[in-house]
């Protein structure tokens, strides 16, 4: 077992997929029909996609069919990732001197026969500074794949682990207490209206978003009218979309995250109708498109998984509703300004593994901005 060796490519495909793998966060793309190709992806990363192929590219008519294929394997990542862009760093390890490996769109291509020249190499070393000094180095070939394969496999326990705490079902909280308040809310205008449908009287009483009554200083209506409602089909509606979405969203970020994200959106969506020119505003569908617009932001970080998602779901829903608010006696702005409230929201309090710290500050700034930006139109703007 201890004179078990490996070759010098071998060792250096190794190499790299583990480097990449454990100390650069990208993960293994599973592409039908190719054989010894090694694709991963990081959306985050220098590169989207890192492509390492072992074949042996002998001249240049054979490296324009290979750039044929990663062309058409890149459109498929990209159409499930939602990108509209995808600069990929294409490693060829086999490789005669006489192919020309020019650019190809946003491909980079590089040859690299073995671990020696990754110091040599500029535009990997300007993406990965010091790769070759990082990477593992074993004499024995027995200690290589046994430290590669071990070390990959505790990077991919730790990411399922990551990933199986964000996705499990957890206990809603949140959801059900929103919809709880907003029942009691709407029986006590049909006591209050001794009638089947709520007064406009009954409404304001209870905190309806009158734009008269909050320029005048009762801003608190900015939030209470966000669980009023004007029917019982008014009501029934959105409760059956705040529990669906709300339990996804509750889900994905936690309740005091869905909390966050409801409030600050009913918020921004009474802004924007009282822009918009509504005089009167009820409804919980301001902050139901804020939680729709968490839903689209935490798609986008985890679009490896849920790109389909978002794309045949999550975006037409968002159309499709908006365009509803188009229609007489909706509140078109309530929903803009919500789905944007929600969206802003969910950047200044990030998504858990996937946002920095920097990214949260920045999200935080844009929020801030944006409800000011409201406010002095709302408050100020004559």
């Amino acid at each position: 077992m201890a004179n078990i060796s490996i070759n010098k490519k071998d060792q250096l495909i190794m190499s790299l997929t583990h480097y990449f793998i454990t100390k650069e966060n990208y993960e293994p793309v599973l592409v039908h029909g190719v054989k010894d190709e090694i694709w991963l992806q990081n959306l985050d990363g220098p590169y989207k996609v890192i492509r390492i192929n072992s074949n042996y590219v002998h001249n240049n008519e054979q490296f324009e069919f290979d750039m044929l294929k990663v062309e058409n394997v890149i459109s498929q990542i990209k159409k499930k990732t939602l990108s509209l862009k995808m600069n990929v760093l294409n490693i060829y390890t086999n490789c005669a001197d006489r192919v020309d490996l020019e650019y190809k769109k946003s491909f980079k291509n590089e040859i690299i026969k073995e671990i020696s020249d990754l110091k040599t190499n500029d535009e990997i070393q300007k993406a990965f500074p010091g790769l070759e000094e990082r990477l593992i180095k074993k004499d024995s070939g027995l200690d290589l794949i046994y430290n590669v394969t071990n070390e990959i496999n505790i990077k991919t326990a730790e990411d399922n682990k990551e990933f199986e705490e964000v996705f499990k079902p957890k206990k809603l909280v949140m959801t059900y207490l929103m919809i709880g308040i907003c029942a009691i809310v709407f029986f006590a205008t049909l006591f209050a209206s001794k009638s089947l449908f709520p007064s406009n009287d009954a409404l304001r009483f209870f905190g309806a978003c009158d734009a008269a009554l909050v320029k005048s200083g009762e801003i608190w209506r900015l939030l209470t009218y966000a669980f009023l409602h004007g029917s019982i089909w008014h009501f029934v509606i959105n409760m059956y979309s705040l529990y669906t979405i709300g339990k996804e969203v509750e889900t994905f970020i936690g309740k005091w995250k869905f909390l966050t994200v409801y409030l600050i959106s009913a918020i921004s969506g009474g802004l924007m109708s009282i822009i918009f020119g509504s005089e009167l505003s009820v409804g919980a569908s301001g902050a139901i498109f804020g939680l729709l617009g968490a839903l689209l932001y935490f798609g986008l970080h985890y679009r490896i998984y849920l790109g389909n998602v978002v794309r045949t779901q999550i975006i037409p829903l968002i159309i499709i509703n908006l365009l509803i608010g188009i229609l007489p006696g909706v509140s078109f702005g309530g929903h803009l300004g919500g789905l944007v409230g929600g969206y802003l929201c969910a950047t200044a309090l990030g998504v858990k593994y996937k946002t920095s710290k920097s990214e949260m500050l920045n999200g935080f700034i844009v929020l801030i901005l944006y409800v000011a930006i409201l406010s002095y139109v709302v408050f100020l703007v004559k």
